[in-house]
């Protein structure tokens, strides 16, 4: 009997053929590093739920970077944790504010480095939220203005791209205007437009140091049972003039992601959290997982679902990575 079939394995054949044909890759330049820079002396804290990620202070981060150029990694993000906080998070909008500080160490030390600065409250309020608070109500209208103060500072401090994180209503309009009119219409926003409130955030809120302090944040991030409302927060951005648009976490939202690619004409980037980072080292510390081959079939998953960018904590690990394979 004759069979009729493809021969589907012939492109398969030699690790030289599975190259030729791979349609996806990763690169170095498509990670940005997260940051969490510590207001004080002498700190280099790595976190528990972490391992492999640091909080440190101003006199280690020259190191840091060096140790990230060196890697080959061209953008970092950074999360601020300040000394004190309080109801408005002054700290986050401050010039001497921590980002700002690290912000324009960087610019002067290391200027190819493109540095995004996360444009939040919830690190540097005492309750923990995004924010303004009166009561237990979150109140957008109000947070506006305060998110909109802190994205001059970083713009002035140097940062190269404004990354809001807020999820309140209106926030890209709110800050492209207030950019505008600061003399800053080139920076781009890169818009956490799609940020569900999930339980991947853990690891991060340690590392942050910037967990609410009362409720949950389920009234201004995402019900992860939606799909539709991805749309309807990404298109109210690119409306408001995004410039990059987000969709976080990583792995439990791939679907959204290819939404997001096949939607708007716009870079997509996806973070890959905490929590996601978090067990796959758990696992790989415990000997279950291979660390190497899953961390690199993760993020390139996520290039395979539409994400021009990638977010990670393993951005270090995933460049060595790639180095010895090549």
């Amino acid at each position: 009997m004759e069979l009729q079939f493809k021969r589907h394995r012939r492109l398969r054949s030699s690790a030289s053929m599975r190259s030729l044909v791979r349609e996806n890759h990763l690169k170095a330049e498509d990670f940005i590093y997260p940051l969490f820079i510590y207001e004080g002396e002498n700190i280099r804290n790595e976190v528990s739920s972490m391992p492999g990620v640091y909080q440190v202070s101003m006199d280690h981060l020259e190191a840091e970077m060096e140790d990230i150029v060196a890697h080959g990694i061209k953008s970092v993000l950074l999360f601020g944790i300040p000394k004190t906080k309080d109801a408005c998070g002054e700290q986050a909008y401050h010039d001497h504010g921590i980002v700002q500080v690290a912000t324009r160490f960087i610019k002067e030390k290391f200027p190819e480095i493109i540095v995004v600065a996360d444009t939040c409250l919830c690190e540097y309020t005492s309750h923990g939220h995004c924010g303004v608070v009166e009561g237990e109500k979150i109140l957008n209208d109000q947070s506006l203005e305060l998110l909109v103060k802190t994205a001059i500072a970083q713009a002035e401090a140097g940062a190269d791209i404004i990354a809001p994180s807020n999820m309140m209503d209106g926030f890209v309009a709110a800050i492209r205007a207030g950019l505008d009119e600061a003399g800053f219409t080139e920076i781009p926003i890169m818009s956490y437009a799609v940020k569900y409130a999930s339980a991947f955030y853990g690891p991060f809120r340690e590392a942050a140091e910037g967990a609410p302090q009362f409720g949950d944040r389920k009234t201004y991030q995402m019900d992860p049972a939606n799909r539709l409302e991805a749309f309807r927060e990404a298109e109210s951005d690119v409306a408001e003039g995004a410039d990059f648009l987000i969709v976080k976490p990583g792995m439990p939202y791939l679907d959204i992601v290819r939404d997001m690619k096949n939607t708007f004409n716009l870079p997509i980037v996806i973070y890959n959290v905490s929590g996601e980072y978090a067990m796959v080292k758990a696992a790989a510390q415990n000997g279950w997982i291979d660390e190497k081959n899953t961390v690199l079939e993760m993020l390139m998953g996520m290039k395979r679902a539409g994400a021009d960018l990638i977010i990670t904590y393993a951005a270090k690990d995933a460049v060595r990575w790639l180095r010895e394979d090549q």
